[in-house]
């Protein structure tokens, strides 16, 4: 069922479908990850988005965002709280 569900809402080979499904199965926590790190940017985002109001500038955030590289989740927020604050 997965694969044909892959197959029908997703431009990937059978052989790159079947082997993203095999890697869900043995390690369903990596999919997790990535959603938690897409509701913490989201949330990084809509803070600054409120504390900057028209000063907001999605690419400055996104040069910030991304420009220390891979970071843990709590220090990515204490970067981006601190430049929201730098942008005041």
């Amino acid at each position: 069922q997965a694969i044909d569900f892959f197959k029908d809402n997703a431009a990937k080979t059978e052989l790159d479908i079947i082997n993203e499904i095999d890697r869900y199965i043995s390690m369903p926590g990596q999919a997790l990850a990535y959603k938690i790190g897409q509701l913490k940017m989201q949330a990084l985002r809509d803070n600054a988005v409120q504390a900057l109001g028209d000063k907001f500038d999605i690419r400055a955030f996104h040069d910030e965002l991304l420009g220390a590289g891979a970071l843990p989740l709590d220090l990515l927020e204490q970067r981006m709280d601190a430049w929201a604050a730098n942008q005041r």
